[in-house]
């Protein structure tokens, strides 16, 4: 858990360079701060894409080169109908009136997930609104939207195995980056800084590959209370920890 106090200058004194690159982010907390506000658990939901339009504003803002938000995991269909409804509501209604915020940071967005199951209407929305910021040179928005960690894994080896069973690969050139190549963050660097909200100290089956050496910072906040003080307490958290990589550096 970080201890890092906020400052108006804190990302003044860390070194440019020091900052993460790509930053991936596991919004939690959503039903609890509605519980505690009294509110039904779909105001949670609702607020905290408030809290996506901050972060990814100031992300922007500041530079980071990616922004991988955890927006709907596999297993959360397990949730109640009514509230899964809601939630593909709101990814819809995102996509549609969130499209000028995106064109207006230069954002270009990407999906990472498997489509079936998304309403054929969210599909729609999102494919528009990435076709529409393909062209824009800004930060990569990921939403992980239906993803799962272990599912993508398991993608992953079936195509590969495809491959091997055709002919077309040999099993000995399976290396990490055949690997790499084949999960649904193909092309993409990864992420640097892992941020998770309401004070959980797992990772959900989010991005196992990916995050091998990634750093990971745990707030106290729920997802609608992460601001832009929080995100530069993270980054100021990643700037003073030292990266070894295995090695013995520091």
């Amino acid at each position: 858990m970080t201890t890092t106090q906020a400052t108006p200058d804190l990302l003044a004194a860390v070194p440019r360079d020091r900052w993460p690159r790509h930053i991936a982010v596991i919004m939690d907390g959503n039903g609890r701060w509605a519980q505690r506000q009294d509110l039904p658990r779909i105001e949670g939901h609702r607020r905290g894409v408030a809290s996506v339009r901050r972060t990814t504003e100031e992300a922007s803002r500041l530079g980071i080169e990616q922004l991988t938000l955890y927006c709907l995991s596999s297993e959360n269909w397990k949730r109640p109908q009514q509230e899964i409804d809601f939630l593909m509501h709101l990814l819809e209604q995102y996509m549609i009136e969130e499209r000028a915020t995106i064109m207006d940071n230069n954002l270009r967005v990407r999906m990472i997930g498997r489509r079936e199951g998304i309403p054929d209407q969210v599909l729609r929305e999102l494919d528009k609104t990435v076709e529409m910021s393909a062209a824009n040179s800004g930060m990569w928005l990921n939403l992980a939207i239906n993803y799962g960690g272990r599912a993508e894994l398991v993608h992953a080896v079936q195509s590969l195995a495809d491959d091997v069973a055709a002919g077309s690969l040999a099993p000995s050139a399976i290396d990490e980056q055949a690997i790499a190549s084949r999960l649904y963050t193909a092309g993409l660097a990864d992420p640097d800084l892992l941020i998770r909200t309401a004070g959980e100290m797992r990772i959900s089956n989010f991005l196992l590959w990916q995050i091998s050496y990634a750093e990971i910072w745990v707030t106290d906040r729920c997802w609608p209370e992460f601001d832009e003080t929080a995100l530069h307490e993270a980054i100021a958290e990643f700037a003073n920890r030292n990266r070894k990589f295995g090695g013995l550096n520091g």
